[in-house]
């Protein structure tokens, strides 16, 4: 059966692209091709930000009151078709239904939140600031808009960038993860089902090149951009020498302290949930805990409460689902062997997991070290952004 290819989207048409390099879209829980992502050629590009530059010209002239209509009806979309959306998220990212509900969620709340921006867009009046002298603000859209998406919440993090970019009057080109586009795919049909019109929506697919192209393309005023460190340092160079508002929000990992007169349980179920949830793959994680004076005596505790944790495929709503990829597992596994070598304790082993009938899939188990040092890789490693 041929596999489906993934459109990009140019002044509202859906557009087989030309492209002579392509990703193939892996279910991490099977291997199974779902889609094959074309990585879009510069013409393609630069159709898709004509498209947008066009489309700039009568989208800002809008009333405010027409475009926020746009998005109280996309808002009654998505909760519509919720069950649907988050089943494409999980079969192409892993996370389990339930995560995949709540990524959707966030999404939906910036969406309520653009069908309410009447009042974000009020200018201010100062009256005699000076001798027969007044003042006023205007709040004006920019014109074309960018926005960079990662693989670990393809739903809400579009969510949170295209509606508030258009609701205030700008138009958009994205490009998400190419590893898991579709549920992001059929969030912007929904868009256009909801009334968004040709070229105010744009998407493009793609890698580095796509990258620079919009970092480069003098008609994008401005990026946003959700990943890893690396290339978000590399985003923010890029597009604001190029003259561009650029903001970059990038990997990151949170710290716990846990002193020693918590609440034990609350306590372990928090660490828990928050270093293994989503299998990891959130910026927000909890990586890494601080145990204070009695709670050094917990860690065996965090180990039982980590080894009841239930691992399987998405779909069946497990604790854990599988990494993204084969290459994400591979690097995982890397550097648990590397905090063995740098002699951190490896007090539960999450390597060779076998998850019945799916034996083939991107499966890690929980994992904890103890005695972990500042330096060592497993300490300092951006693992996920």
């Amino acid at each position: 059966m041929a596999v489906t290819t993934v459109k990009l989207l140019i002044n509202g048409e859906w557009v087989e692209s030309s492209a002579n390099q392509w990703h193939e879209v892996i279910n991490p829980a099977t291997q199974e091709v779902l889609a094959r992502v074309p990585f879009a050629t510069h013409d393609e590009l630069n159709a898709a930000v004509a498209a947008a530059k066009a489309a700039f010209k009568t989208w800002r002239l809008t009333p405010i009151g027409a475009r926020a209509r746009i998005f109280l009806k996309l808002q009654q979309l998505i909760r519509e078709n919720m069950a649907d959306l988050a089943a494409t998220l999980t079969s192409e990212q892993g996370k389990t239904l339930a995560d995949a509900e709540g990524d959707i969620f966030r999404g939906l709340e910036v969406v309520e939140h653009a069908a309410n921006i009447g009042t974000l867009q009020m200018g201010e009046f100062a009256e005699n600031v000076a001798g027969a002298v007044d003042t006023y603000t205007l709040q004006q859209p920019l014109g074309v808009c960018a926005g960079i998406t990662p693989f670990n919440f393809p739903a809400m993090i579009p969510l949170w960038m295209f509606p508030m970019a258009i609701a205030c009057g700008n138009t958009f080109v994205l490009k998400c993860s190419e590893q898991d586009p579709l549920v992001t795919m059929k969030l912007v049909q929904l868009a256009l089902d909801a009334g968004i019109p040709p070229g105010v929506l744009n998407v493009v697919h793609g890698g580095e090149a796509i990258v620079n192209g919009l970092c480069d393309h003098p008609d994008i005023k401005a990026i946003s951009f959700v990943g890893s460190t690396r290339v978000g340092t590399h985003v923010y160079h890029r597009a604001s020498n190029a003259g561009k508002r650029v903001q970059c929000m990038m990997g990151a990992k949170n710290h716990a302290v846990v002193m020693p007169d918590a609440n034990k349980e609350q306590t372990l179920n928090a660490l828990v949930g928050a270093g293994f949830g989503a299998a990891g793959q959130r910026c927000m994680a909890t990586s890494v805990a601080v145990l204070v004076g009695e709670a050094n005596n917990w860690i065996a505790d965090i180990v039982a409460k980590a080894k009841t944790l239930r691992v399987g495929p998405g779909k069946d709503n497990p604790d854990l689902g599988p990494v993204i990829s084969c290459n994400a597992k591979q690097r995982i596994e890397h550097l648990i062997q590397q905090g063995v070598e740098h002699g951190a304790t490896l007090e539960l082993d999450g390597r060779e997991i076998k998850v019945p009938g799916f034996e083939n899939g991107n499966f890690v188990g929980p994992t904890i070290f103890s005695g972990v040092k500042p330096g060592m890789p497993i300490y300092d490693h951006e693992i996920f952004g």
